[in-house]
């Protein structure tokens, strides 16, 4: 398993309750979660078989914007 993590866009409550059902259905995401407290927007990203750009392509088709920060 591995984590990946990306600045967003993902603001608000109402951010994450229209992303949900784009990264829920996503067969290869594990687990996920934003941390809208913090400046950048953290969405981080529990997955075995995505990469970076499968996860940012999800995010983009829902309307969002996400930069890879991981390491």
């Amino acid at each position: 398993m591995k984590t990946l993590k990306f600045k967003t866009n993902i603001n608000c409550s109402g951010c994450v309750a229209s992303i949900t059902p784009h990264l829920s259905k996503e067969a290869g995401i594990k687990e996920w979660n934003v941390d809208t407290n913090n400046t950048d927007k953290i969405l981080t990203v529990e997955t075995e078989s995505l990469d970076a750009e499968d996860v940012k392509n999800v995010v983009e088709k829902a309307g969002f914007k996400a930069e890879n920060i991981s390491q």
